[in-house]
């Protein structure tokens, strides 16, 4: 572990205990650097998605002020910010308490093992860090040449755009790296080759199988990466053209994300309860540890705390002698809410003793209906399934995959016109709407227009929404 010299002592010593103690525990990460800042600065390198060295945004100030007020009227408080790079940077807050620095860095251990070991987290860029800061300088420099107001317009314009991506394909393309398994040599067709070695000529027919042909690139329709097509296909001016390269890439570095955030704040909470409780508080902190951990997994009606979900889940686990570690390393939200939802969890989770489950249903809970619930909530990463489906006539065709709650048209609107500027052409957008189908179009010259669509085509369920939303920044 590399420590800033800005930890005083008796922060650095408890940052080695702690550190010690996870990994006797079994975690296993990269180096990890912590830094102490003032609220005010956390909250800045929040806004910018943990990573101070991102490029200028207005968006990253509105997000700043958002989290500024939110401290300042005690509405929020971030106690601490950690992001995925080799080594892991950890973010600490100043003004919190010894207990709470404590907490706080257990649970970075534990998010630094999730991002090291987990596998939706094995495709990213683990320099991005140093990635970011390039493509600041990059974007920086645009500025100088096109002027502000030009290339913030275009980073305004791809920002927009980065939910339209396909957070499966990096771990697909991942997958095609590895090394191929090596199958045995079926007896016949070794014995073929050594007949034809012998003889001098081929002994097989002549029309064989043609090779396989390269497969179309993941960008090309039909395609979920609709952010990706516009990169290699719209019409754009190289500067431009790298700004959407850029918002995309940092789009599918965020992706896993979204994908795991209940999974990884339970194993960070998991583990930061386990290593505190396991003998690193003193008896004078026990109170005060109880008190903002219940906080930060406190239930609030209809609403969704994946630090209590995540939690609940592994504890679930642990009771059926399931290997947590396994699990950390091979799912992500939905496969593992769909391996480890059954009718004792929904019981236990909504506090019903188990006694009384066949009343369950009196009292408001149908426990397969609400794992289907969090199942349709969270797929796709949070965001509404959006496929570009064709280009007729030069147009771009987009089908939502409706999961029985409708998109919210106000908000795909200036999306969709957004996209209509960075192709240069006609757009539309088949959903449905209270059971009736619906298209939304944007012609060339930028009219936005509602009508009837054709019968939507068939696909697996997507959550529901606004067609992008800013990536998570860490862990708050």
């Amino acid at each position: 572990m590399r420590i800033k010299s800005s930890l005083p002592s008796a922060l650095k010593y408890q940052a080695v205990v702690i550190e010690s103690a996870a990994r006797d525990a079994g975690l296993d990460f990269f180096d990890v650097v912590f830094e102490l800042l003032d609220a005010r600065a956390v909250n800045g390198i929040a806004a910018y998605g943990g990573f101070p060295v991102r490029y200028p945004s207005w968006r990253f100030g509105m997000d700043f002020e958002r989290l500024q007020k939110g401290y300042d009227w005690g509405l929020s408080k971030i106690y601490e910010l950690v992001i995925n790079n080799d080594p892991t940077y950890a973010y600490l807050v100043g003004s919190n308490s010894m207990l709470e620095q404590k907490l706080v860095m257990a649970h970075v251990f534990g998010h630094a093992d999730f991002f090291k070991h987990n596998a939706w987290f094995q495709p990213t860029d683990r320099n991005m860090l140093e990635t970011m800061s390039q493509h600041a300088a990059r974007v920086r420099e645009y500025i100088d040449q096109h002027g502000q107001e030009r290339v913030e317009r275009t980073v305004d314009l791809a920002l927009s755009l980065e939910g339209l991506i396909d957070p499966y394909a990096p771990g697909r393309a991942h997958g095609r790296t590895q090394p191929p398994v090596r199958r045995p040599t079926p007896l016949s067709e070794r014995s073929l080759a050594a007949l034809e070695a012998i003889s001098g000529a081929p002994m097989r027919h002549a029309e064989r199988p043609a090779p396989a042909t390269r497969a179309p690139a993941e960008c090309a329709p039909p395609t979920f990466d609709v952010l990706g097509f516009i990169e290699h296909e719209a019409p754009l001016l190289p500067f431009e053209r790298d700004i959407v390269r850029i918002v995309r890439a940092e789009a599918i570095y965020f992706a896993p994300q979204r994908m795991t955030k209940v999974i990884n704040e339970g194993w960070a909470s998991f583990w930061h309860s386990r290593l505190l409780t396991g003998g690193l508080l003193e008896a004078s902190e026990i109170i005060d540890f109880a008190d903002v951990h219940s906080g930060a997994t406190a239930a609030a009606p209809g609403q969704l705390n994946p630090y209590r979900l995540g939690l609940g889940l592994l504890r679930h686990a642990e009771s059926q002698g399931q290997d947590l570690f396994t699990l950390r390393r091979a799912h992500n939200d939905v496969s593992f809410i769909d391996a480890l939802v059954d009718e004792e969890f929904a019981l236990r989770y909504h506090n019903i003793p188990y006694s009384q489950r066949r009343d369950a249903a009196a009292q408001g809970l149908d426990w397969s209906a609400w794992k289907q619930s969090l199942l349709t909530q969270l797929a796709w990463g949070g965001q509404p399934r959006i496929e570009l489906v064709g280009t007729a006539g030069g147009a771009l065709e987009l089908q939502h995959h409706h999961d029985g709650r409708d998109l919210d048209l106000a908000a795909a609107e200036p999306v969709l016109a957004n996209l209509q500027i960075l192709w240069r052409g006609a757009v539309s957008l088949d959903t449905r709407l209270e059971d009736k189908h619906v298209r939304l179009s944007v012609d060339a010259d930028g009219r936005v227009a509602r009508g009837p669509g054709p019968e939507a085509r068939t696909g697996s369920a997507g959550p529901i929404g606004p067609l992008s939303a800013s990536a998570p920044s860490g862990s708050p």
